[in-house]
């Protein structure tokens, strides 16, 4: 259930620090030479949670209780979306159906011990929400630090951190993301949110897709071991199963820790609803024997929207437009809800007019908003890559696993049909309208196949670098999810020893590829240039994984092109 109030009081801007905490500066070690990525496919604001086992999914050893955690979201210039869930009997675990309407009091203020308070109000918990609430919380000051907590039947939630946009208008010198992708919860530990949640310095955290995954136990990639299972053990089809499955993700430390530290803008991709999911199905599921794909997907989304701090500017979609002063906007798209259906590279499909990836309607708003914009940087928050990705002299043994990765067919055609490789006529239609505008430092902000990549986006791939750049494209590696390593079991690092040069050969845009590791991104912006920090975890399967830099590219202001950065900021 959603409630808007406007605030009492706003309060005027904060200045931001211009310099990280010396945990940040700690945590960055000094220059690396080893290769990053990971990918193939609560507690407090300011630290991180203890590293405790997760409990059972909606336990409560009294009533009510918030065992799920705080959240914030889509941060406007003058509101931010709370969220909680509340569990007011034992029996009200998530997707059960059971419990009372709850009243559930949230509070914002200027300070941590809540002295300063600038609003209030009262929104209930149903079943029909499955005990989640938001607040929209209106009439704050722009880019200003709050903290929030909710409170039930004499009970009071953690204490998050949020912070609102800048002015539509201000002068902004400098925005720091956090940008992560790809969470499989039994592949391992979700250190990288405790390592950005420890940071103390984002304005936000963008989630690019996959927060979840719909697979049942064991049935996806953990190179062989579950580190801990999911919840419910079977493939999720129905509404209380992508509840409980949201419920058990949101059990986790370091994700409750990073939800508190900082507002997420997050967008879904397939393992939202099933894998190589389409409008009308998914590879993932098998009509009639897992039910309807209308209703499938009608739960998918409902659970999503109960549970994540996503204020959709349309119904039922994720694709939708912040602004961040005159420095940035961001576009985030939804390439799942109007897609067509994949097709087998090499059939000439790929090329049909008459497929699209984005949908009309979409691609003309994503259009329309890169030409009206007056930012410096235009960032799309994109879930598959929008680079086009050749295969080149690939080893059999490393061709079958990675086409398993990328969703490319075993035989090795260049081609990627779950990206915009599969709906090319959408992916020149957006080019050729960036050139023709001369629309520049367009960055696409990508997550999905469980790799670091940094790469230039040509107009046309097979002349370049003779011809032109549209747009750059930082890709970040997975949460945990497998990447290549682990798909052939390998160790770590050693696959892209060898791909990496072999894929770079083949598709010479592409700045940068890291097949071998798991971790998370930090996007720094200036008037001067975007640049992306490529950070890797020392062992996914380990709760207190380490964490450290491996690279930095960044695109200087006006060159549509990528660049080596030697130093993360």
């Amino acid at each position: 259930m959603t409630s808007r109030y406007r605030a009492t009081e706003p309060s005027p801007g904060t200045r931001r620090a211009t310099e990280q905490p010396p945990a940040v500066r700690a945590a960055a070690p000094s220059r690396r030479t080893v290769v990053k990525a990971a990918a193939g496919a609560a507690g407090t604001a300011l630290v991180a949670a203890p590293l405790l086992a997760a409990p059972p999914v909606g336990a409560a050893e009294a009533a009510p209780a918030f065992l799920h955690g705080v959240a914030s979201g889509d941060p406007l210039p003058d509101g931010i979306l709370l969220w909680t869930r509340v569990t007011p009997v034992p029996e009200a675990i998530p997707g059960s159906g059971a419990g009372p309407d709850t009243p559930v009091e949230w509070t914002v203020a200027r300070d941590r011990a809540f002295t300063d308070v600038v609003a209030k109000g009262t929104v209930t918990a149903s079943a029909a929400a499955d005990h989640t609430v938001k607040a929209d919380v209106r009439g704050l000051a722009p880019a200003t630090d709050y903290y929030f907590r909710f409170s039930a039947g004499g009970t009071d939630s953690p204490v998050g951190r949020t912070r609102t946009a800048p002015a539509a208008d201000a002068a902004v010198p400098g925005l720091r993301f956090g940008v992560v992708s790809c969470a499989n919860w039994e592949a391992g530990h979700f250190s990288a949110y405790r390592h950005l949640a420890a940071r103390g310095d984002l304005d936000a955290w963008l989630h690019l897709g996959d927060y979840i995954y719909e697979y049942g136990t064991g049935q996806y990639g953990t190179r062989g071991t579950v580190v801990r299972p999911h919840a419910p053990a079977h493939e999720i089809t129905g509404l209380a199963d992508y509840r409980v499955r949201h419920g058990r993700y949101k059990t986790d430390p370091d994700l409750q820790a990073l939800h508190a530290a900082a507002p997420v803008v997050a967008i879904w991709d397939d393992h939202e609803f099933a894998n190589d999911a389409w409008s009308g199905g998914a590879e993932n599921h098998t009509e009639g024997g897992e039910g309807a794909w209308t209703a499938r997907q009608a739960a998918a989304k409902q659970a999503y929207f109960e549970w994540m701090p996503v204020r959709p500017a349309l119904a039922g979609t994720t694709y939708r437009r912040l602004r961040f002063g005159r420095l940035a906007d961001l576009s985030l798209l939804d390439l799942r809800s109007y897609r067509s259906q994949q097709v087998t590279a090499g059939s000439g499909a790929v090329d049909d007019p008459d497929r699209t990836l984005t949908g009309r309607a979409q691609l003309d708003w994503l259009k329309a908003g890169l030409s009206a914009s007056d930012t410096t940087w235009r960032l799309v928050g994109n879930p598959v890559m929008i680079s086009p990705f050749a295969i080149g002299a690939l080893s059999a043994e490393l061709l079958a696993p990675l086409a398993e990765l990328l969703g490319l067919p075993r035989e090795g055609l260049a081609l990627n049909p779950d990206q915009w490789d599969g709906y090319t006529d959408d992916r020149r239609e957006l080019l050729a309208h960036l050139r023709a505008g001369a629309i520049r430092n367009t960055v696409f902000l990508t997550g999905d196949i469980h790799m670091a990549w940094a790469n230039d986006v040509p107009v046309h791939a097979g002349t370049y670098p003779l011809s032109a750049s549209a747009a750059t494209e930082f890709v970040v590696t997975s949460v945990t999810s497998d990447n290549l390593d682990d798909a052939v079991k390998a160790p770590e690092g050693s696959i892209s020893a060898v791909a990496a040069p072999l894929i770079r050969a083949a598709n010479r845009h592409v700045h940068w590829v890291d097949t071998d590791r798991h971790g998370y991104g930090v996007l720094d912006i200036t008037a001067e240039r975007a640049q992306m920090d490529y950070y890797v975890i020392s062992d996914r399967t380990d709760p207190a994984a380490t964490s450290a830099w491996a690279r930095s590219y960044r695109t200087r202001s006006g060159t549509q092109r990528v660049e080596r950065a030697y130093d993360p900021v």
